[in-house]
């Protein structure tokens, strides 16, 4: 979920936002590094309101009916970079982090075989007041810091998710976290390899709203889905 997100990503959307979902902290070395700090982590967990309940209708019609599998969501632009976290979620991003409309969430979360769980809504945090996204409490919403993602591939074919590293790292080393590369990710030791690192990108500080798709039981605002198994 986008953080965790993602979800998650811990996005930490959270979870993530991710997403994606998660309770999204630091807590499982497997799972997804949900980046919310421990006093924007979401403060409404009440019912949904009208305009809540027609905004989740909205996007379980529409969402389900475009990018039903990760293959969809690839095919439009979507970029695996998670694992799958502790809510049963596996994080793609289009590396658009303001939403503009309710068709173009800046992640989208499914499961381990390919079914559309869930997705995140964001926009840049360049305040502390929580912002409003398609009529949903703010209090639900994360903040994530801002955080460079990278995925790697090793001769093999094997894939390697959930690399991350804090902005403030980041450019404390020399680089420019907006702009980030895979040699100066090297250079800090946080790969062995260039070639190897197939997907790198900066995911800014953002405030994160993360929807399960899927219908749930818990409700769409929930940390996890007692319908999924991680």
């Amino acid at each position: 979920m986008g953080a965790s997100s993602q979800r998650r990503e811990l996005a930490f959307p959270g979870g993530i936002m991710d997403k994606r979902a998660i309770v999204f902290f630091l807590i499982a070395a497997f799972a997804l590094p949900v980046l919310a700090r421990a006093d924007q982590n979401p403060k409404y967990f009440g019912p949904l309101s009208p305009a809540e309940s027609a905004f989740v209708k909205a996007i379980q019609a529409d969402l389900m009916t475009r990018f039903p599998t990760a293959q969809d969501a690839e095919k439009a632009g979507y970029v695996r970079y998670t694992g799958v976290d502790n809510t049963g979620a596996i994080s793609y991003a289009n590396f658009q982090w303001t939403s503009q409309d309710a068709k173009h969430p800046s992640q989208l979360w499914y499961d381990k075989t390919g079914n559309l769980l869930g997705a995140d809504f964001s926009v840049p945090a360049t305040s502390s007041v929580r912002p409003s996204i398609f009529g949903a409490n703010p209090g639900r919403l994360y903040e994530f810091d801002d955080h460079v993602h990278w995925v790697e591939k090793d001769a093999a074919g094997k894939m390697t998710y959930d690399k991350w590293v804090e902005a403030r790292k980041y450019r404390a080393a020399g680089g420019d976290p907006a702009h980030p590369t895979a040699t100066q990710l090297v250079a800090m030791g946080r790969a062995k390899n260039a070639s190897a690192i197939i997907t790198v990108f900066d995911m800014p500080s953002i405030w994160d709203l993360i929807v399960w798709v899927k219908p749930n039981p818990n409700g769409a605002f929930a940390e996890k889905n007692p319908l999924v198994t991680p």
